[in-house]
């Protein structure tokens, strides 16, 4: 299995500017470890087999720094990624660290905030299209409420929702191939998030002007602080086809946003998230975005970026031995699973509803069949520990 665990560009595993580089500041604590340098970041990426690289505007170009120096820093920038082959995979915008956004961004209740926060995002879409990113990416961070009785719900979607249809039509306007992909997340920093999970990302695109331009990059961490099944959502987002990025992290269900490496807690959730990314043909990034242990530092920050790519490859792995295995396709076909693909009824018609009315049915013969989920489950666990 080793050469199975060995990054390749193929793989399109990319890392954001803030996570292997993340300084290990906490609500509780300064920084554990110095920054990275941006072009310094793209370099250890290419060493280690990774193939793409995201980032905020203010990651890249200082804020509030003259345009000179804004456009040297994004020259030298895209300088390294020439040098280095890695790509420019997603793009963002921070719209939650100024104090300026503390009330929101493109929700806050002062209109002046509101334009500000559409112009940056304008600004840095311009700046995705020049390094050839395809995908911008929003997360809502200080979109929410404290107070319930702050704002009103309605008022703050309407806005959600003018400010990404303005934002879809600029990009139409330049011609810019970029499609836009909505970060859920329930909570934190605020104490409710609007559009706080994937469900109800997906209902409130439908109601935007440029739908096919806007989908979800869902994250495994947000998710799972809900208390969801993260593989569901993700399977729902490929069914809709609204799965334009994926961030891969981890965390223990109740607890805070914790960004942890891509495996290192819910392997049986992950294993039929790889799986299932594995199976879909899904040829979006799979970025990371996570972060060291704070107590790290040095080489131990790119051993974690290491470990995010090979586990997602060694449960790649182990998604093929298990779709391979006569013992699981016994079990499957006894549980049922190909019998789901099958239609129940077909579409419509007088005489189809005729002929379903006049069927019969034993309520006891169907309540008689077993469908072997023990054991089926059992033999994912086996793959998983190599048994």
């Amino acid at each position: 299995m080793s050469d199975e665990l060995q990054p390749k560009p193929e793989d399109r595993f990319a890392f954001g500017l803030w996570t292997i580089g993340h300084s290990g500041r906490d609500p509780f604590g300064e920084a554990t470890r110095p920054p990275i340098d941006p072009v310094d970041f793209i370099r250890g990426l290419a060493e280690i087999g990774a193939w793409g690289v995201s980032f905020h505007d203010d990651d890249l170009m200082s804020f509030g720094a003259p345009e000179p120096q804004r456009r040297a820093e994004l020259d030298r920038f895209k300088k390294g990624l020439e040098e280095t082959g890695i790509v420019c995979s997603m793009a963002t915008t921070n719209l939650f660290w100024h104090p300026m956004f503390k009330d929101g961004a493109f929700t806050s209740n002062d209109r002046g905030v509101r334009r500000l926060a559409i112009q940056k995002t304008m600004r840095n879409i311009d700046v995705a299209a020049e390094l050839g990113a395809p995908t911008y990416v929003l997360w809502g961070g200080r979109e929410g409420v404290e107070s319930a009785a702050s704002k009103e719900p309605a008022d703050a979607l309407s806005r959600y929702k003018e400010a990404l249809d303005f934002l879809c039509s600029y990009a139409l306007d330049k011609g810019y191939p970029i499609r836009f992909a909505i970060e859920p997340k329930p909570n934190e920093p605020r104490g409710d998030a609007f559009l706080p999970t994937i469900g109800h990302a997906m209902a409130f695109i439908q109601n935007l002007e440029h739908p096919h331009m806007v989908g979800l990059n869902p994250e495994v961490a947000h998710e799972t602080m809900a208390g969801l099944s993260f593989y569901q959502g993700v399977a729902q987002a490929l069914w809709q086809g609204k799965l334009f990025h994926i961030d891969l992290n981890d965390q223990k269900i109740g607890r805070y946003d914790q960004d942890l490496r891509f495996g290192s807690e819910g392997i049986k959730d992950n294993f039929f998230l790889v799986r299932l990314l594995e199976a879909s043909g899904y040829a979006g990034p799979k970025h990371f975005d996570c972060r060291p242990y704070r107590n790290e530092g040095g080489a131990g920050i790119w051993e974690f970026a290491r470990g995010c790519m090979r586990t997602y490859l060694a449960l790649a792995a182990k998604a093929r031995e298990f779709d391979n295995d006569p013992r699981v396709k016994e079990a499957q076909a006894f549980a049922g699973v190909a019998e789901l693909a099958v239609p129940t009824v077909g579409s419509y018609s007088r005489e189809v509803a005729d002929r379903l009315l006049a069927e019969h049915f034993s309520p006891a013969t169907l309540a008689e069949r077993g469908y072997g989920n023990e054991a089926l489950d059992q033999l994912v666990i086996d793959r998983i520990l190599g048994v």
